[in-house]
């Protein structure tokens, strides 16, 4: 059986109507998405696959308000392109890390005195 998608219109007034009416269509078996649609996110948009919709309209009705049944077809499966991988040329001379220059040691040569110790 192909998934399908059935969107319900459902009278929602509140946001705890919606969330009361996505929790009850989420917890119904072979639900795999729920989504709000619409100008007033007043549809239930379901995927799934095995999904009664007269069974579920009718639980619509009963738990959260006037609901009625808009649509119900087989989901479009959508034709990713593969995008083409960057290519990211380094020069040649790359190095992942750098390197400290070596430290440089000054020696200092005092000049001959005219006095001595001896």
């Amino acid at each position: 059986m192909a998934k399908q998608k059935i969107v319900i219109k459902v009278n929602m007034a509140s946001d705890k109507c919606r969330s009361k009416a996505m929790a009850l269509v989420a917890s119904t078996s072979g639900v795999d998405s729920v989504a709000l649609a619409g100008d007033s996110k007043d549809q239930v948009v379901v995927v799934g696959d095995g999904v009664d919709s007269i069974k579920l309209t009718t639980a619509l009705r009963k738990k959260v308000g006037h609901a009625t049944l808009m649509t119900v077809g087989e989901v479009k499966k959508e034709e990713k392109k593969p995008e083409p991988a960057a290519v990211v040329e380094y020069p040649w001379s790359y190095h992942p890390y750098t390197f400290a220059p070596p430290a440089q040691h000054v020696v200092y040569q005092y000049p001959a005195s005219s006095w001595s110790i001896f």
